[in-house]
């Protein structure tokens, strides 16, 4: 199937996340701004010198976004597909495999991007985070989903997230296996005026460190 195919099927539901038993193609709900299904996933690997926290920079032939820096796995459900389904993003995207009970959630996040007037994309996003004993080198990006994946010490991108620093060091896996030392920039990061990826970063430590996770509290009601 081509990257971001317009055909692509989504079932539709309403703010609430209650099914309205429609589908409509990919192409026709970011121009209704219907509300649709997508998961995030956020990995962490478990490196013998601390967690890092894994993300992706996004293929430039997105639909959106192009080479911005967005949460380790992100997709869309297609049309009659579950959540434990929606992992196989992982495969497809880096070359991770994830099980379903693997999977620790993290809860739902609505959001709402528009980009000109023809554009309205309308998320319910469910959030898990999984964590693997997976290299970073070992990963296998596919090049055609995303440009690369970036490994980051997890109190290092929290600062990041959090605004008290604007850019980290970070190693960054890219096509054919070649990996590098960059330097990531806050603003370089998707992660919209919420406040999402500290919050979600914070859940995962407390989460990490035993803790129990509370109500997810993004996006308008």
């Amino acid at each position: 199937m081509p990257l971001d195919d317009p055909t692509e099927l989504f079932d539709l539901y309403d703010e609430s996340g209650r099914p309205l038993g429609v589908t409509k193609p990919r192409a026709r709900v970011h121009e209704d701004g219907d509300w649709h299904r997508s998961v995030h996933l956020w990995v962490v690997l478990m490196a013998a010198a601390g967690p890092l926290i894994l993300l992706q920079r996004r293929s430039l032939t997105k639909d959106s976004h192009p080479g911005a820096v967005d949460v380790s796995v992100a997709g869309h459900l297609r049309a009659g597909e579950t959540y434990a389904a929606g992992v196989r993003e992982a495969e497809e995207e880096i070359g991770l495999v994830v099980e379903p009970g693997d999977l620790v959630r993290l809860g739902t996040r609505r959001n709402v991007a528009r980009r000109g007037a023809d554009y309205l994309d309308r998320e319910l996003q469910e959030v898990f985070f999984v964590c693997s004993p997976a290299s970073l080198e070992q990963l296998r990006p596919d090049t055609h989903e995303v440009a690369g994946v970036l490994a980051v010490a997890l109190p290092d991108a929290q600062a990041l997230f959090d605004g008290e620093v604007g850019e980290v060091t970070a190693r960054e896996l890219r096509a054919h296996d070649h990996t590098v030392n960059v330097t990531l920039r806050r603003g370089e990061l998707l992660q919209g005026g919420d406040d999402y990826f500290a919050l979600a970063l914070r859940a995962i430590t407390r989460s990490l460190a035993g803790g129990s996770l509370g109500p997810w509290p993004l996006g308008p009601p």
